[in-house]
């Protein structure tokens, strides 16, 4: 089944991240590496907006809406289709995002670090893709 979301263009990204946590291996360094729970709400030219989630806290699952079993976020990254789309392509830097206010930030700013490597990783599967 597809995370992608026919408004937001860029969130096949979402597909190619569960991609690479596919395999156990990937899937167990990422929760070490990560150890949060990151939502992202992603909106589109038209202001529509979506959610999905990435759980690197216990299980590794990539899905769409809010974290499962109500778990809670530690950290939610706002921002557009667009910037998202630069964001996983590496044409775009998440420090330099959030300073210029393009992306929105709630709840742990430091995890919120943690979630690029793991974006990267599945840049280079993305862009294959997108």
């Amino acid at each position: 089944m597809s995370l992608k979301s026919d408004k937001i263009p860029s969130s096949a990204a979402f597909d190619a991240i569960a991609s690479a946590l596919s395999n156990d291996a990937d899937k167990k360094d990422a929760i070490k590496k990560g150890g949060a729970i990151f939502a992202f709400t992603i909106k589109n030219k038209a202001g529509e907006s979506d959610s999905w989630y990435i759980d690197l806290k216990k299980t590794g699952a990539v899905g769409k809406g809010a974290a499962p079993e109500g778990g809670k976020a530690d950290v939610t990254l706002l921002m557009s289709d667009d910037d998202f789309s630069k964001l996983i392509s590496g044409k775009a830097n998440a420090q330099k995002l959030f300073m210029s206010g393009k992306l929105k930030v709630k709840g742990d700013v430091m995890k919120a670090t943690k979630a690029e490597p793991i974006l990267k990783k599945a840049s280079q599967t993305a862009t294959a893709k997108l």
